[in-house]
């Protein structure tokens, strides 16, 4: 996230200020979208809590979808574009057609699952209306990533407004006017068919794209360089979303919506780091750097880290303590499990924060298989935790499925890139204790004796203020 203004440039990096204007389209779209799709839930969430969790429900399986239909080709795919020697249009050609023939296979799948788990039929045609529409993504997600590596992150930000405002402003309309659930959950087809357009028109008329096809042996070869990430991505899925479906089970549809609430704010947070600054902006930076420039890869690092730990810390505390007013004035007064659920979720962001940040790290030092080993781990223990815990404690055991899985995995990520880049720095680190312990004692203090917001605002201060001296003290930008 920060990049000293006292190194020098590496040829073909972007400058700070560059990686600023990226991350700013990406993240002005982002936030049209959240916000968008935030106000569509709750409107939906208010109106009936049975047809929240069913959405969610259907959208958590869509996301195992598009996971499996994208294969991890979109990791290889920014390696194969920065590539001299490749042909951006057969990497784009191949990487589509994959993707499609991965899709169909997927929503197939999605039809044999639906009918193992004995879904009424109105739940599957809601299920399979919505899994389609989010599995559209995986193919938008192709061009995406062209333009990403072109640079044109603002061209990405304006079609994402764009689908997003046609596809939830339908949503609204539709459930406005009382439309059925099957008819409102057209809602995402819609987006991703926009989003799968525009980008498309955009990489063909920019960079003269055209299909080409491949041959079985460069397809197969396509393949096996997105296998290892295609594990990963679905393992990370489903340890994500398998909670769901055994509340499904043991619950129905209430205890999802119940759970559901809370998660979409947290998993949410996590996301905007993950996606946008991460995945779309710094991982191919760091590709490059580990190519040309092992040192400056590891001060890239060591600074996004402690950034990502004090914002890691802002957001938490106001997870934790704000969790009352952030569900009821919301969602109403229908969700008072969500309540302590978010306390109990807010943990994880900062897992989330410093493992995704590992894991891309992982990947640009090509120690991917490694990477899926702790997948594969983390995986393994959330199913046998889901298993054996949530039929007995539903909302509890699904909650703690999420903060062990999530805290095992990035103990495991983040130990690895501290042995090799030295990921967290300690002084850092030590300035950032302090100042939690700090604004601790000062909540204690006034918790009580001063307005709620006071005391609030007094834990948060210290943490604020060291994040100022670190941006004054060394001359580097976030």
């Amino acid at each position: 996230m920060l990049i000293s203004s006292h190194s020098p440039p590496v040829p073909g990096e972007p400058t700070p200020p560059r990686i600023l204007h990226k991350f700013a389209y990406l993240l002005s779209a982002r936030w049209v979208r959240e916000a968008l799709q935030a106000v569509f839930l709750i409107y939906l969430a208010r109106v009936s809590s049975n047809t929240y969790g069913e959405f969610m429900l259907a959208i958590g399986l869509g996301g195992i979808l598009v996971l499996v239909a994208e294969f991890g080709l979109n990791l290889p795919l920014v390696s194969l574009l920065n590539n001299k020697n490749s042909d951006p249009n057969a990497a784009l050609s191949q990487v589509t057609l994959l993707k499609v023939v991965l899709l169909v296979l997927a929503l197939i799948g999605v039809l044999g699952f639906m009918e193992w788990q004995d879904y009424s039929l109105p739940l599957k045609h809601v299920m399979f209306m919505l899994s389609a529409g989010v599995g559209l993504e995986a193919l938008s997600n192709t061009f995406f990533v062209a333009l990403q590596v072109r640079g044109r992150q603002d061209l990405q930000g304006k079609i994402k407004v764009l689908a997003a405002g046609l596809g939830f402003g339908y949503g609204l309309i539709a459930l406005a006017l009382g439309a059925t659930p099957l008819t409102v959950a057209a809602f995402k087809l819609i987006e991703s068919l926009v989003n799968l357009g525009g980008s498309f028109i955009l990489v063909r008329s920019r960079g003269r794209f055209r299909f080409e096809w491949p041959s079985l042996g460069r397809l197969g070869s396509t393949l096996q360089l997105g296998l290892v990430f295609a594990l990963i991505e679905v393992s990370a899925i489903i340890y994500n979303k398998a909670n769901l479906f055994f509340l499904q089970k043991y619950t129905g549809a209430q205890g999802v919506a119940q759970y559901s609430v809370t998660w979409q704010t947290v998993d949410g947070i996590s996301g905007l780091v993950s996606n946008l600054l991460l995945q779309s902006i710094l991982f191919p930076i760091f590709v490059k750097l580990w190519e040309v420039d092992r040192a400056k890869i590891s001060l890239l690092a060591q600074n996004t880290a402690r950034w990502l730990l004090a914002a890691a810390v802002v957001v938490m505390f106001l997870l934790f303590i704000e969790s009352d007013r952030i569900i009821t004035l919301i969602y109403g007064p229908k969700y008072p499990e969500a309540i302590w659920l978010q306390k109990l979720l807010a943990v994880t962001v900062v897992f989330a924060f410093m493992h995704n940040l590992a894991a891309f790290l992982m990947i640009s030092m090509q120690f991917q298989r490694l990477l899926l080993i702790f997948y594969l781990g983390g995986l393994a223990f959330n199913l046998v935790w889901c298993t054996l815990v949530i039929p007995t404690a539903p909302l509890m055991g699904a909650a703690l499925a999420m903060v062990l899985t999530k805290g095992g995995v990035a103990l495991l990520t983040v130990s690895f890139c501290q042995r090799r880049l030295g990921l967290i720095p300690k002084q850092p680190l030590l300035q950032l204790g302090l100042a939690v312990l700090a604004g601790a004692l000062l909540y204690l203090m006034g918790d009580g004796r001063l307005p709620r917001e006071a005391a609030e605002a007094l834990a948060l201060a210290p943490t604020l203020l060291l994040a100022g001296r670190w941006w004054l003290q060394r001359g580097e930008i976030p």
